[in-house]
């Protein structure tokens, strides 16, 4: 991949992806301001589908709305300093957004439910309430419980976090065990980002409930390979070689020192059958690299519109003893992306020449952009079909 293509998939993806949190499971990473006078409603939606924003800026010059999957809406002031603006109806989902307010993007400071960017900074996150067929929404229904674990790692040369999803009925002091899904998420996020713009765990509670996937622990790690991440993000968008450099960086320190600490502390299986990682934008990457290239390690490979613009153009250099041989081997090798995504032509690319190595896959295609509108509708044809046997 050329430097013109590495610095325009930088500039896509440099844009901050939001995240929420579930109020009782998820890591809530709220950014409230206090408010001073009248209080502000925000964001506001009606029966129908519309939502109204305010944001509080009596001095503001020009106030903008930026929303995901939608055009840029400018907001208006009354008398009171209050500027807002409402939208046409949305469809039930999760939504990041944030204010521009004379040129500073801004969380919303009336709205609870943000969550940090890797940069430094927050997101707000609008929640359209839909049916409860939707595997998002969270229902009344066994839930599974998140932890939080931090550990030193040698191979990065700092402290860094992981979360870890236990499902309903896991019992410490049980014999019974489990398999393990490894979730990666993408650039500008960090580990919490499946679970609060994701809504993984939420997703799993409703697949398990619904006997639509097996219950499983699922295990998201920070994945940046080098340490101080705010100050040097800008890494992740060097040349291939030196991202593959990165790259394995991280995966070491998935490999020995992630798994170890999830094999020591929690009941799960061990073998390469009951493995999966998967991962999206950036995660998808990683997780298409982890898993091919140890194949002794994970069964199960999934991406979702993965960033294969990190690979270059010498694809062979990434898998150097990718051949049909990995057929056997893999129980399943699953590419997702969507129809609108930026990131589709490459994701083209990938499978063309896996197929010129013979390896089989399956790649779907789903409507939308580079999103998380997409890709929580990717891990929930995704989850179902993990564990049960070879796909």
């Amino acid at each position: 991949m050329n430097v013109q293509s590495l610095v325009f998939f930088a500039w896509l993806v440099m844009t901050p992806s939001a995240t929420t949190a579930d109020s009782q499971t998820a890591p809530i990473q709220s950014h409230t301001l206090p408010r001073i006078g009248q209080a502000v409603r925000s964001p506001e939606v009606q029966p129908d589908g519309r939502v109204t924003f305010r944001f509080r800026a009596p001095n503001a010059k020009d106030v903008l709305l930026i929303r995901e999957n939608a055009p840029k809406l400018a907001l208006r002031k009354d008398d009171r300093g209050i500027w807002s603006a409402t939208t046409d109806p949305i469809a039930p989902d999760f939504y990041c957004y944030r204010f521009v307010v004379d040129g500073v993007a801004l969380a919303d400071p009336a709205n609870s439910m943000s969550i940090s960017v890797a940069t430094g900074g927050f997101e707000s996150i609008l929640h359209v309430p839909g049916a409860a067929s939707l595997s998002w929404e969270r229902n009344d229904t066994s839930h599974g419980i998140l932890h939080c674990h931090t550990y030193q790692s040698a191979a990065i040369g700092d402290t860094r976090e992981f979360w870890v999803y236990t499902p309903p009925g896991y019992d410490a002091s049980l014999r019974k065990t489990y398999p393990v899904l490894y979730l990666l998420h993408g650039v500008m996020d960090d580990a919490s980002a499946w679970t609060t713009a994701g809504r993984a765990h939420i997703i799993l509670d409703n697949m398990i409930a619904r006997h639509k996937a097996r219950p499983m622990i699922m295990v998201m790690p920070l994945g940046y390979g080098f340490p101080n991440v705010p100050d040097r993000l800008a890494e992740q968008f060097g040349d291939p070689s030196s991202q593959k450099k990165i790259l394995d960086v991280f995966s070491h320190s998935l490999i020995d020192e992630v798994i170890p600490n999830v094999e020591r502390a929690y009941r799960v299986k061990k073998d390469r059958s009951s493995r999966a990682i998967a991962g999206l934008s950036m995660g998808g990457a990683q997780a298409l690299y982890i898993g091919l290239n140890h194949q002794d390690r994970f069964a199960w490979v999934g991406s979702f519109s993965g960033a294969f613009v990190m690979y270059g153009e010498r694809l062979e250099e990434w898998f150097p003893e990718l051949t049909l041989s990995a057929n056997p081997r893999l129980h399943l090798l699953w590419m997702a992306c969507g129809t609108e995504d930026f990131l589709l032509g490459v994701n083209h690319k990938c499978t063309e020449w896996l197929k010129s190595k013979d390896v089989q896959f399956t790649a779907i295609e789903t409507r939308g952009t580079h999103a998380w509108q997409v890709w929580r509708r990717n891990l929930t044809e995704f989850m179902p079909l993990l564990f049960r046997g070879r796909r």
